[in-house]
């Protein structure tokens, strides 16, 4: 039987850490591949090499034992290999088949698949992830469909077809939506945002992919972000609450003012509050002649010198193209009747981050008005942003803040909204990111204040700024 060893006999299996060859075969010290396709001259010679080898053994009667039982017994094998030929090939959906290898099995070997649990009888059969499967039972996890190729994937022990796998498993791109491509080193290379895990290609940062002003994602191709009238694009979370004017603004105002009185802290003179472009907020930087910003952008200001700044008036209205149009903004002229002129704040951001932008300037104003000496960066804007993150999180967990509409700051009782599921990821979005900070300023100044306001409570620290020009350690 040694010609038909030669055809059987296939090549190892080889493996790797994602992909691996099914092997074909019919014992267990070899595997045989599915050839890929047997035809009626194979099955002929098949024949003639089966005939041929009974005839030579049935010319050896002499060194036989018993001729009568060996024959019974080449007989019966190949009784097997003809039925086994004979089978019918499965078909599946790629239009591969398994082709039948004649396989023999003697007496008392009993080999049960690992995907259906019955024994396997004549006919092909797959050796892989360390059991022998029917080649129907082997199947793809993801689709459920025969794997009928040689290569194939696994994850957690678990088969897929190539495509299925990388289909369910290798990241897509959440801006353009296809597989992220593997670097020269020929591994998946991606950009993730800390809070939002917002995967994307690595270029996308520099082909001009828009990102929100606000929550800092970037726009996905099937989504279409709000154009302000400064360039800066809007995300539609972020607009469903965002504040478009300086009136819109006031209760918000309200509410950060009884947020203070409740800490005793009240701010006694009345500042101007006014939302501005962008422009209008570089440019009235640019006039003062003390402050600390924050980069990349200036999101707010305390002012103390006398200007004449354009504020925003009357929201815009979104019109074809989802650009903001339709603005008007006017000139207000700031007058020195003591240590803080104005408050200035970015309009067109959601409420949550405007609150939290809206409570770090009332806290340079409190400081400057209660005529706290000139402190170190760190010091004036870490506990600046203490408040703002306080601020923030009496909202989050009380659940509800001033009503955009209750526009009337004369309201003794503004009415308030409840915190919708989107508004509040905004907002632990706007926490993560005053307790991240990686700036020596904001990020260091934030959690040196935030862990002496724990350790020895509020008013002590400000006690201890207001003699020593530092936080207590």
């Amino acid at each position: 039987m040694g010609w038909l060893s030669k055809i059987f006999k296939g090549s190892g299996h080889k493996d790797s850490e994602e992909h691996f060859h099914a092997n074909y075969g019919g014992d267990s010290n070899y595997y045989a591949p599915a050839s890929s396709g047997w035809g009626e001259s194979q099955n002929e010679d098949m024949d003639r090499a089966i005939a041929l080898s009974l005839s030579e053994e049935s010319q050896k009667g002499k060194n036989v034992i018993d001729r009568d039982s060996q024959l019974k017994d080449d007989e019966q094998l190949a009784q097997a290999i003809q039925e086994s030929l004979n089978a019918e090939s499965p078909r599946y959906e790629y239009g591969n088949a398994y082709q039948p290898a004649p396989v023999y099995f003697p007496p008392g070997l009993s080999r049960v698949c690992a995907g259906c649990y019955a024994e396997i009888g004549y006919g092909q059969y797959l050796n892989c992830l360390n059991a022998v499967w029917h080649p129907q039972c082997f199947r793809c996890h993801a689709c459920n469909l025969p794997i009928s190729d040689y290569e194939f994937s696994t994850s957690g022990n678990k088969p897929y077809h190539k495509s299925c796998h990388k289909e369910n498993h290798h990241p897509k791109c959440d801006v353009c939506k296809k597989f992220i491509p593997t670097n020269p080193a020929g591994l998946i290379e991606y950009r993730a945002h800390p809070f939002w895990v917002q995967k994307y290609c690595p270029y996308h940062e520099h082909d001009g992919t828009p990102r929100c002003c606000s929550c800092e994602r970037m726009e996905p191709r099937d989504t279409t972000y709000v154009a302000l009238n400064d360039g800066r694009k809007l995300c539609l979370e972020c607009l469903d609450s965002a504040i478009m004017d300086s009136n819109e603004c006031l209760p918000l105002y309200a509410d950060i003012q009884q947020f203070y009185e409740g800490l005793h802290m009240k701010v006694e003179q009345h500042v101007p509050l006014l939302l501005v472009e962008r422009q209008a907020l570089n440019e009235a930087r640019e006039g003062e002649k003390n402050g600390h910003y924050h980069v990349p952008e200036t999101r707010g200001l305390c002012l103390s010198e006398e200007q004449t700044i354009s504020t925003v008036s009357r929201r815009p209205r979104i019109g074809a193209g989802n650009r903001a149009m339709n603005m008007i903004t006017e000139p207000f002229k700031l007058r020195r009747h003591c240590e803080v002129t104005a408050i200035l704040i970015l309009y067109g951001l959601p409420r949550l981050l405007t609150g939290s932008i809206l409570a770090h300037e009332m806290m340079h104003a409190w400081l400057r008005l209660k005529g706290y000496p000139s402190l170190s960066q760190d010091v004036e804007e870490g506990i600046c942003q203490v408040l703002a993150h306080m601020w923030l999180d009496s909202k989050l967990k009380s659940g509800s803040v001033c009503n955009l509409a209750s526009a009337s700051s004369s309201s003794s009782a503004p009415k308030r909204d409840m915190i919708s599921q989107s508004e509040r990821t905004l907002g632990e979005f706007v926490k993560h990111q005053i307790e991240s900070d990686g700036s020596p300023v904001y990020g260091e100044g934030f959690r040196a204040g935030q862990w002496a306001v724990g350790k020895y409570g509020l008013q002590e620290t400000l006690n201890h700024i207001w003699r020593t020009g530092s936080f207590p350690h």
